[in-house]
């Protein structure tokens, strides 16, 4: 009797411990992240039967939304930003990126700010680009620059891990500014600027323009 006893409670601590195991264990969930670069969607594939998480939801719709328009960002960064958040809520995600060039693709909309791409991009201009590194020559590329910050031009030449980037404006962009003197008058300064051209490493190109 004492036998029996205990393989009953001996069964009873096994089932307890597989129960456990199996409320602790990841479940498995698919996200897939739908953009055009400028909206963002977001879809979970699971076989589970209850709701997601609310702040789970939001915390990666907010995530995905600012990736996606940050240039920082790639794919991998977001797939990466993504798992770590599905993780918190005991998650195991699959993560894929959908747009209009296909999957794992990523787009970014920008605004042209400047005339020095004169006349194939206008000042405001909003541009379409794909975040890529696979150039080819005559491309027009948005690039991170030390000193400019983002900057959109035409690949022009590439020269090992170095391109060079060139204006389509060909023109000295004149710019006058009025500056007041200590004696209380105004007085116009012309300011003569030749549009950028300039060489920049390559893993500074962000993407090419795909739609302006």
């Amino acid at each position: 009797m004492k036998i029996n006893k205990w393989l009953i409670l001996g069964a009873i601590l096994v089932i307890v411990t597989i129960s456990t195991y199996s409320i602790v264990e990841p479940t498995n969930l698919g996200i897939t992240i739908n953009t055009d670069g400028n909206s963002t969607n977001i879809n979970y594939n699971s076989f589970l039967i209850w709701a997601l998480p609310y702040k789970m939801e939001n915390e990666i719709k907010n995530n995905a939304s600012f990736n996606i328009q940050s240039p920082n960002s790639t794919v991998d960064i977001i797939k990466s930003d993504i798992k770590s958040i599905a993780s918190k809520y005991g998650f195991n995600a699959n993560v894929k990126i959908v747009s209009q060039y296909g999957n794992n693709q990523l787009p970014m909309v920008a605004k042209v700010k400047g005339t020095s791409m004169v006349p194939t991009l206008n000042d405001g201009q909003n541009i379409l680009i794909l975040k890529t590194n696979n150039l080819t020559i005559g491309d027009i590329v948005v690039s991170l620059h030390p000193n400019y910050g983002l900057i959109v031009k035409k690949l022009s030449i590439i020269k090992g891990n170095q391109v060079y980037l060139t204006s389509d404006n060909k023109n000295i962009i004149i710019t006058n500014t009025k500056t007041r003197l200590p004696d209380g008058s105004v007085e116009t300064i012309t300011i003569e600027k030749i549009p950028l051209n300039t060489w920049l490493p390559k893993t500074n190109v962000i993407g090419v323009v795909k739609i302006y």
